[in-house]
């Protein structure tokens, strides 16, 4: 089967990653990379500590307003997707790219495939809300991280063509963290930060960064906490920041964004995570490290509930606050799966291969076993966090 594969920005290379290595085992997967991101920091760094296989097209679209950003997109996916004639396109996420790649294969009759679908924040003025209604009302395939993910797309009325088969961004910590925790000492010693010393800092949304008021309630509570406090700024941010005069304080350390084996290890050796990230409270779940989320939702209430993730919002006292009383309580079960939805999605296109309306149901000899209720671990390192 020849796939399309459609990636644009950090969590969908992370995503493709497991993805890839487990289609090409079997299948030819057609690589293409929409440009959305395209700075070396956010792109070029994710491919090699991946061990992506580079882009077979990148279409280069850049930054702009999301309208245009997105145009370009379908048109130039429109044009590969006429030249490969795939049997399949897989879109991930919640991204312009996702958006874009969802309307391009549903306008030419390709089947269409989304990991992640079903997540849901219920605010629809973020535009990746939008972005992953549109996407799985298109998808033939929806390939949900959560059992709540089934949840939300059977009361929109999809029921077929649904499989829960765990978080691939899962199995890339699994996969990788090993090679991430073998670099973070020289990493610590070079940002002279102690495991479990500091905390890790994510601020890259639109709700946050088009706002002045939000981004400086968020500085705000950051230069008020007397602790050292670690901070990649993605570069819509910093020009946020510089557009808006926010300065931070001696003890909050801007740093320019780090790759993913970087990024999991800084991730790992945090006292606390704070973020307005969906990838990064996932990870943070991931690894046992308490996350504070600079949003009024989340589409990853599970965490909430289960008691490592709260949400904080940008008011700088509540924000504050949390990080004084803030303590994750009980155990972290299994909520994403076991590390391996990257095996369980190649084997429902191994034994399901999609055509375009279809309706699917689980063949017999792929159906998930029962993920046990006990408590997620990955493995274990001195020092490791302090879940």
């Amino acid at each position: 089967m020849k796939i399309v594969s459609v990636v644009g920005a950090r969590p969908e290379f992370i995503q493709a990653a497991p993805v890839s290595r487990a289609l090409r085992q079997e299948h030819h997967e057609v690589l293409v990379h929409t440009g959305q991101h395209y700075d070396d920091r956010m792109s070029r760094i994710f491919f090699e500590d991946l061990d992506l296989p580079q882009p077979d097209y990148n279409l280069g679209v850049g930054s702009g307003p999301h309208g245009r950003q997105t145009g370009e997109m379908m048109a130039r996916l429109e044009e590969v997707l006429f030249r490969e004639q795939p049997d399949l396109v897989i879109v991930r996420g919640d991204t312009n790219s996702t958006l874009a790649g969802a309307l391009a294969a549903a306008k030419l009759h390709i089947p269409l495939a989304h990991i992640e679908a079903g997540e849901r924040s219920f605010n629809k003025r973020m535009p990746e809300e939008i972005n992953r209604l549109v996407a799985d009302r298109l998808a033939d395939l929806h390939f949900c991280i959560t059992r709540r993910a089934v949840q939300h797309l059977a009361r929109e009325g999809i029921t077929e063509g649904v499989f829960f088969v765990g978080d691939v961004m899962l199995d890339a910590v699994r996969i990788y963290l090993p090679r991430a925790l073998e670099r973070a000492p020289a990493l610590l010693e070079q940002l002279d930060l102690s495991p479990g010393g500091y905390l890790l800092v994510t601020v890259h949304r639109a709700g946050n960064t088009d706002s002045p008021h939000r981004l400086a309630g968020v500085l705000s509570a950051l230069n008020a906490i007397p602790e050292p406090i670690l901070f990649p700024v993605h570069p819509r941010t910093r020009q946020a920041l510089s557009r808006y005069g926010l300065q931070a304080a001696d003890h909050v350390r801007l740093i320019e964004p780090v790759g993913y084996l970087d990024m999991l290890a800084l991730e790992a050796h945090a006292r606390m995570i704070l973020t307005d990230s969906g990838g990064v409270q996932r990870e943070a779940y991931f690894l046992g490290i308490p996350c504070l989320t600079l949003r009024e939702e989340t589409e990853l209430m599970e965490t909430v509930e289960v008691g490592w993730n709260l949400l904080v919002g940008t008011d700088p006292r509540r924000i504050v606050e949390a990080w004084r009383s803030f303590r994750p309580r009980g155990p972290r079960p299994p909520l994403f799966g076991d590390g391996h939805a990257a095996e369980r999605i190649a084997a429902v296109l191994r034994q399901s291969p999609p055509r375009f309306g279809q309706h699917y149901r689980w063949p017999d000899q792929i159906r998930l076993r029962t993920f046990e209720d006990r408590e997620l671990s990955l493995i274990p390192s001195p020092g490791w966090g302090s879940g």
